[in-house]
């Protein structure tokens, strides 16, 4: 993986050269699953959201996403990547995959760099199922034909102390609690109200693996961040994860998976005026905690 990611060096405005080099930039996505943008101007958020819109791709608006982080739209396109405080180590996932509804892309764009830390892990998801299903057959060939379902708790009110404290209100897109149930139906999804006015919300059955061109599979959940990370005052992750048929994802079902992840694991540490776009089946992320003040902005892309 000597070309992850695939390094685009420059200087000038960054939404003119993607403008003026968006095929070739396709090939380089294809081929490394992420490309870093470095050199370019980039002073701030509305230049960002210029270089999104130069990409030429339907944005995909946080707000209408079932995501359970707490975010903050700077411009129509822009958001804060996440408000979990600075110590909260964000575990590798695919955006969303968490969810019936997930972008085909993400782009991301260091305005301040952290004083210390704050790397994004990047993940190539291919190469892990690839040596997943030769270190663990049987695990891999569960995960692909059982899928996964998730469940986690919704507060009424966002909670930007959790990494995942987006409320039932705010995911589901209503007001009341006949709206959101109406809303879950339709989703496929299971629900539980609790006294404190949370809801235990469970996924349908969703895809552990994803095919992606060429016949090359991903493995494509948010299975390790659920497993190791997803745990504050509402959610255990003991029961934050199962098969598909409800039997538990166990720590022997993991071990596998989360070993080859740290194995191929690249930590990018953002420079300010960084921008790295992301396939997002091929490629999960994360983060991992910082001092200092640090702002990284993304946006999605369908």
């Amino acid at each position: 993986m000597s070309d992850f990611p695939h390094v685009a060096q420059g200087s000038g405005d960054l939404a003119a050269y993607i403008a003026d080099n968006k095929p070739a930039i396709d090939a380089h996505l294809a081929g490394a699953g992420a490309v870093l943008f470095r050199g370019f101007s980039v002073p701030d958020a509305a230049h960002f959201d210029s270089t999104v819109v130069a990409y030429g791709q339907e944005n995909f608006p946080y707000r209408e996403s079932l995501s359970n982080a707490v975010r903050v739209n700077v411009t129509e396109r822009v958001f804060t990547a996440n408000e979990a405080p600075p110590t909260t180590t964000i575990h590798l996932h695919h955006e969303m995959a968490q969810t019936p509804i997930y972008p085909g892309k993400l782009f991301f764009y260091c305005e301040i760099a952290a004083e210390t830390g704050g790397a994004t892990p990047l993940c190539r998801s291919d190469i892990l199922f690839e040596r997943l299903v030769s270190a663990d057959p049987a695990r891999a060939q569960a995960f692909e034909q059982r899928g996964v379902r998730y469940s986690n708790v919704m507060p009424g009110s966002d909670d930007a102390g959790s990494g995942q404290g987006r409320s039932w209100r705010s995911t589901l897109g209503v007001e009341t609690r006949e709206q959101a149930d109406a809303r879950l139906a339709a989703l496929g999804y299971d629900g539980q109200w609790r006294d404190d006015d949370s809801l235990r919300a469970t996924t349908p059955v969703l895809p552990a693996v994803r095919m992606l061109a060429d016949d090359r599979k991903s493995f494509f959940n948010q299975l390790i961040a659920a497993f190791r990370g997803w745990s504050d005052a509402r959610n255990d992750p003991s029961k934050s994860i199962t098969f598909g048929d409800g039997e538990p994802i166990t720590s022997e079902d993991m071990a596998a998976a989360i070993s080859l992840s740290e194995e191929l694991t690249y930590d990018h540490y953002w420079q300010a005026g960084d921008v790295v776009l992301v396939d997002n089946f091929a490629v999960m992320h994360g983060r991992k905690p910082f001092t200092g003040r640090r702002r990284v902005l993304a946006s999605l892309i369908k």
